[in-house]
């Protein structure tokens, strides 16, 4: 059976500037351990001349593989930090790298860990993160008299409507997770009196976006 998960929606990155030091957070979802290796090895290239390039990855829809560094800050103050808000916002199949240029101030244990805790929020916050849930494609076919309350209602629904075309009727596909897909059929039946044909097209994961988390 095909389970919800979250990930990333795409390879992103921000950056802060905390006393002087300049932490960049870069984050891209990942399916192996030898693509999240890939991107570290090229954000380490990118930034060759930074202070650290610390990171965290997490693979497989179970979370079976974590792994962390903290390329030479403290123990417990880089990486960790890193992957614990990985886990607190429930993602897998990601990577996280927070890269840091020194500023001249210490930041001190705590300091470091808020630090580098800022850096993976702004990263996944960039990166958009997403719940992939089991979705539904189908495409209706309505009568244009009927096509103004269909519209109506479709914006009610927890629907994406992927493209409408007009032809001798209205066609519209739509996706809708597979948890609401009977709830959003009944309601098409509804609304049309049973004047609405549909057809199933695909069954695949697809991303839903979530909230950005604060930063603070």
């Amino acid at each position: 059976m095909m389970k919800a998960y979250k990930t990333l929606l795409k390879e992103a990155n921000d950056e802060v500037i905390i006393n002087k030091s300049r932490f960049i957070g870069y984050a891209a979802p990942v399916k192996t351990v030898e693509e999240a290796l890939s991107f570290l090895d090229r954000i380490r290239t990118k930034h060759k001349d930074a202070t650290h390039n610390c990171y965290a990855y997490i693979i497989g829809q179970n979370a079976g593989i974590m792994r962390y560094s903290d390329d030479g800050e403290p123990g417990g103050t880089a990486g960790m930090p890193i992957i614990e808000v990985m886990k607190a916002r429930g993602v897998v199949d990601c990577a996280v790298v927070v890269t840091r240029y020194f500023g001249g101030i210490l930041l001190g244990a705590g300091g470091l860990v808020r630090a580098y805790t800022q850096g993976c929020v702004i990263a996944l916050n960039a990166a958009q993160v997403c719940e992939m849930h089991p979705t539904e494609k189908w495409m209706f076919e309505v009568a244009y008299p009927l096509w103004d309350k269909v519209q109506h209602t479709l914006k009610a629904l927890p629907v994406r409507l992927e493209s409408t075309e007009f032809t001798t009727a209205v066609a519209f596909e739509i996706s809708v997770k597979a948890d609401d897909s009977e709830t959003v059929q009944a309601e098409l039946t509804r609304v049309t009196d049973g004047r609405i044909e549909g057809l199933l097209e695909e069954e695949s994961y697809s991303p839903w976006i979530e909230a950005p988390q604060d930063a603070e």
